[in-house]
């Protein structure tokens, strides 16, 4: 049997009108209204202080999501925290990547910039990487099961389809775009209900970049699934599941796992 690298833990800070949150995925109203808004956690302890810890680790490769307006500050916060160590995603584009970059980011995320109104738009994503570089660059390629079985890339807080399906062809058409995708099981997201399978099948077989899956992730069984059939090329992100997001598997067993020899 083929031994494959291990796959690795990767952090996330989840930001929501300036908090540490952990939200179910899809649930965010990109409306006024708040009615659909469905919170797992809410952390009293500030973003600097999670950046703080995941250095304290040595993980790196986590990320940042701003998820809607008003999280500036508390990002930056984040990322001055721990310079070099985390990733930022919501609302970036060509004009302010560079900026996140220079406040210590690692990398930018993207999804709604490459996609508007359901559309893949290629100018856009050659802008940004003449801006900051395709090493620096992380395609998320979040997606959701349409009615006729396919994985669709959603945008816009994982509200809206596009005409963007996940298979093998999409992710060898990006790969030379980007430095890795990041990938959220938006129908499993923040449910600790256990991974999709099927989603992680596809990213192992037909992905020629490193991904990093996040959703549904509840016990050290799920963990043991990604790094058996993630065939090395599968990280992993855990949200309200987690102790320091308020769920049941200790981090600190995480990271002993993740550090294990």
């Amino acid at each position: 049997m083929k031994d494959f690298p291990r796959a690795r833990f990767r952090p996330c800070i989840d930001l929501h009108d300036g908090k540490v949150k952990q939200i179910v995925g899809g649930t965010l109203n990109t409306g006024n209204g708040e009615n659909e808004l469905q919170t797992n956690f809410v952390s009293e302890k500030t973003p600097e202080w999670y950046a703080e810890l995941y250095k304290q680790h040595a993980l790196t490769g986590g990320h940042v999501i701003k998820l809607g307006p008003g999280n500036d500050e508390a990002a930056l916060a984040a990322l001055r925290a721990y310079p070099g160590g985390l990733q930022i995603g919501g609302g970036i584009n060509a004009g302010n990547a560079g900026s996140f970059l220079d406040a210590g980011a690692a990398g930018v995320i993207v999804t709604s910039f490459v996609f508007a109104n359901g559309i893949f738009l290629e100018e856009n994503l050659q802008k940004l990487l003449k801006a900051v570089g395709r090493e620096h660059i992380i395609l998320d390629l979040s997606c959701r099961k349409a009615p006729d079985g396919r994985y669709m890339v959603v945008t816009d807080r994982w509200k809206n389809f596009t005409s963007m399906e996940l298979n093998g062809e999409t992710l060898e058409r990006f790969s030379g775009s980007c430095a890795e995708f990041l990938v959220h099981a938006v129908d499993v997201e923040g449910k600790c209900s256990g991974i999709d399978e099927q989603l992680l099948d596809i990213l192992a077989r037909f992905s020629p970049l490193q991904c990093v899956y996040a959703g549904g992730i509840a016990s050290f069984d799920d963990i043991a699934l990604i790094e058996n059939a993630g065939k090395g090329k599968v990280d992993y992100t855990i949200g309200s599941a987690l102790d320091i997001f308020g769920g049941h598997i200790a981090y600190d067993a995480v990271v002993k796992h993740q550090q294990r020899t």
